[in-house]
């Protein structure tokens, strides 16, 4: 039989035991203080600046935050970025009874340097049960500082980050604001609304505890959009064009008193905006004083116009470009035609006889020539052409609330409806839409994307800088140098009898003065929206201005009350960008 052997353990002593229980705990030690350093570094150097505004919280607090969002910044030719809308630091005073020993000499000094009813003041000052009362808001960096110098014992200042348009009411339709829409804290109106995804800053109005971050992954439960790319625009507007813009549109609307002044300044090749405004007009920093809202709505995206003969050169040009006219075709213009039963004049009702040229038809403004040439090109074809310059369409342009237009006429077919399109009465287009068409003309016949931001900086340091489209061929170079040849004829010899032609500058424009629509149906016989458009230099333009107003008093043509305006800014955009002459 074979024996069986029993194996023996090595007992493991007490000593070693207790050894081995000591460095599991040392490693523990050390593996829980790599965790601590490792999140003490990141939250007091890498988060420094976002936790002093978190400072004295307990745990998580539904108290809101330190309002925190991006900037943005207008373009400036000669400098850096100027803020459009940024954020200030002002400060809430409050005073602590319960700490406050002489009440009347708290008073005295505070009041020198903020506006304090006496009796309210100290009727805060006497609850001696409550240890918060705050006595004033909105107050500067500098006067918190001189209240503080005189270390007045039971004061106490709360800072606040508060919203702020420093351009006030210029461009304040394109920037838009910030507000409360009843759902949440954000962009309203303008590129605060269109970009408020990158510029407005995740809180929620809630803070966490430094310890509550230390150990726990609670802001991860609470910080819903962490992913969202949060930064600063910088915008295709210049600072100095906007304000140059601005001032010859208050001027004009006070010389004229119309209803409503609009202009843009768009790159004519890229579609970048260099300044856009409105009046009336509205300053952000007090939207809540604003009685009628209608003044949010920036009129050059969401409004709809009939704008009258600066239409013309779009409709001859697509005629050059079908090859159904040539600039020197000519036709009898016998004053007025009778269409479909419409009589349809030009703006005098006098003829000007056989062998009216095309050139006539624009220098005179001359609507019986426009019905001419859309007999030659087709009410069909003019359909064609107007929706390739993008009429009665989106530009796509970054700003909310942008408007279609007007222009089921286009599509009728019927020679009066036709006819009425091709001079810019009976369909309705946007400003933006306008000058996006009209760009093309100028430009070698490109229907470019208008835009009004430029860069975008990332909180991670990244910089998106906006590429613009190459763009649609809408006309030929050739076709566009024809319509720019006719259109600096008439500035040259027309407008004006030839007074306002530039020796080193060729200018393309042309005015435009529609009857302006009944609310009910028909026009007014009163009332007019003058509008004028140019680009220079004309042969290779950098810039294209749109200058409109509705209702202007005492004075029926657009001749009269923009070109002023027009050659104002003209000038200006020369001087400050150099412009170098082309003859």
């Amino acid at each position: 039989m074979g024996i069986k052997t029993k194996s023996v353990e090595t007992p493991i002593s007490h000593i070693e035991r207790s050894n081995y229980r000591i460095r599991i705990i040392m490693y523990f030690a050390l593996l829980l203080a790599l965790i601590i350093i490792f999140r003490a570094f990141y939250i007091q150097v890498i988060k420094h600046n976002y936790y002093i505004s978190l400072a004295d919280r307990q745990y998580v607090s539904t108290m809101p935050a330190a309002f925190d969002r991006g900037t943005i910044f207008l373009s400036h030719h000669h400098g850096d970025p100027v803020p459009a809308a940024q954020l200030i630091t002002e400060y809430r005073v409050a005073i602590d009874p319960t700490v406050i020993v002489d009440k009347e000499a708290a008073y005295n000094i505070l009041s020198s340097y903020l506006t304090l009813d006496k009796q309210e003041f100290l009727n805060k000052a006497n609850k001696l049960n409550d240890p918060y009362e705050e006595i004033a808001k909105n107050i500067s960096e500098d006067v918190v500082a001189i209240i503080k110098a005189k270390q007045i014992k039971g004061v106490s200042f709360v800072k606040d980050s508060k919203r702020a348009y420093p351009q006030y009411d210029t461009g304040a339709k394109v920037f838009g604001f910030v507000g409360n829409n009843g759902v949440r804290i954000g962009g309203q109106y303008g590129v605060e609304k269109y970009y408020d995804d990158i510029l407005a800053r995740d809180s929620l109005g809630h803070t966490i505890n430094f310890f509550a971050e230390l150990f726990t992954d609670i802001e991860k439960t609470i910080i819903s959009n962490k992913n969202q790319e949060e930064g600063d625009v910088i915008l295709t507007i210049d600072a100095e064009a906007e304000r140059a813009l601005h001032s010859a549109l208050v001027e004009t609307r006070k010389q004229w008193n119309s209803d409503v002044i609009g202009g843009i300044v768009m790159d004519s090749k890229t579609g970048a905006i260099v300044a856009m405004d409105s009046l009336p007009s509205y300053d952000p920093n007090k939207y809540g004083e604003v009685k009628d809202a209608s003044l949010f709505t920036n009129q050059l995206i969401s409004g709809v116009y009939e704008m009258g003969s600066i239409i013309k050169p779009i409709t001859i040009a697509s005629a050059l470009d079908a090859g159904v006219i040539t600039e020197d075709t000519t036709y009898d213009d016998t004053g007025f035609r009778m269409l479909n039963g419409f009589k349809v004049k030009n703006f005098d009702s006098k003829p000007r006889g056989p062998n009216t040229s095309i050139q006539t038809i624009l220098d005179k403004s001359l609507n019986v020539g426009i019905v001419f040439v859309v007999e030659k090109l087709g009410g069909e074809k003019l359909s064609e052409y107007f929706k390739k310059f993008g009429i009665g369409e989106d530009t796509g342009i970054d700003l909310p609330s942008e408007a279609s237009g007007l222009t089921k006429n286009l599509d009728s077919h019927i020679l009066v409806d036709s006819a009425t399109s091709g001079f810019g009465q009976g369909i309705a287009l946007t400003p933006i839409q306008t000058i996006r068409a009209l760009s093309a003309l100028g430009n070698g016949g490109v229907l470019v994307d208008p835009h009004v931001v430029d860069t975008v900086i990332y909180k991670n340091g990244e910089i998106k800088k906006v590429i613009p489209n190459i763009g649609t061929q809408v006309i030929s170079k050739e076709t566009s140098e024809k319509i720019s040849r006719m259109m600096v004829h008439i500035v040259d010899t027309a407008l004006a009898n030839g007074a306002r032609k530039m020796d080193h500058y060729s200018i393309a424009a042309k005015t435009g003065t529609a009857q302006m629509v009944k609310p009910g149906g028909g026009y007014y016989d009163d009332r007019y929206l003058h509008s004028f458009v140019g680009y220079f230099p004309a042969y290779e333009p950098k810039y294209i201005i749109f200058l409109f107003q509705t209702y202007p008093k005492g004075a029926e043509f657009a001749s009269a009350t923009l070109t002023e305006p027009f050659f104002k800014m003209v000038k200006f955009l020369i001087s400050y960008y150099e412009v170098p002459p082309d003859r």
